[in-house]
């Protein structure tokens, strides 16, 4: 168990997710950051929102005495987020990984993930860092997963498929075993993609076609 506090950069949707697992695993959250100042002074999920996701008060604590986690679904914020916390503060963000979700001990994980209830990740799969797995994502044996991809509720993502940076996989969608996904394309909710995409390729449907 992870034994300092964690400071959550961000108190909306996946901020309140992140709460939640970090609390079921029985770590204390200090706080939230959140560049929404309606928000500031105020609790999400009775936990304080302190400041700007670039208050020094609350950064300076990182290293040592505490944990950072990054909540966004945000690909854009979350990079910039990341970059600052590894560049400036010389901080790692932790995994974030509910206590029923069921990772491998033979998956390899990078750093800053969030894993939610009912994930599974099998044996062989490759996950980068800072991505956001949400409830009952599969994972199949093998697969690739880049860093700062984000991977919608009830997808199912079968052996041996790649997924690059960036890359955005809507809920229910389901990727057939063995399909290259490039960096930055997106999928619709639901899709079935059964050939590759390029890298910025957007598609949807069944099977998942072009979007125009």
């Amino acid at each position: 168990m992870m034994e300092n506090p964690v400071l959550i950069l961000g108190a909306q949707t996946v901020g309140r997710i992140a709460l939640e697992i970090f609390e079921s695993n029985g770590v204390v959250a200090y706080g939230f950051l959140d560049d929404n100042k309606k928000l500031h002074q105020s609790t999400v999920d009775d936990l304080a929102v302190m400041g700007d996701t670039d208050d020094e008060q609350y950064l300076k604590l990182l290293g040592k005495n505490c944990e950072a986690f990054v909540a966004t679904d945000d690909v854009r914020v979350r990079k910039s987020l990341v970059k600052k916390l590894n560049e400036q503060w010389k901080v790692q963000p932790v995994n974030a990984i509910h206590p029923k979700a069921a990772i491998s001990k033979r998956a390899v994980l990078g750093h800053g993930n969030l894993f939610d209830a009912g994930v599974a990740v099998e044996p062989g799969a490759t996950v980068g860092s800072h991505c956001n797995f949400f409830g009952n994502a599969y994972i199949g044996a093998e697969a690739e997963i880049g860093n700062f991809v984000q991977i919608g509720g009830g997808c199912n993502i079968n052996a041996g498929v790649k997924i690059g940076e960036g890359a955005f996989i809507g809920s229910g969608a389901t990727l057939v075993a063995g399909v290259e996904i490039g960096a930055n394309a997106r999928v619709g909710a639901g899709s079935v993609v059964i050939r590759s995409l390029k890298a910025g390729e957007t598609v949807f449907g069944n099977p998942a076609t072009e979007k125009i």
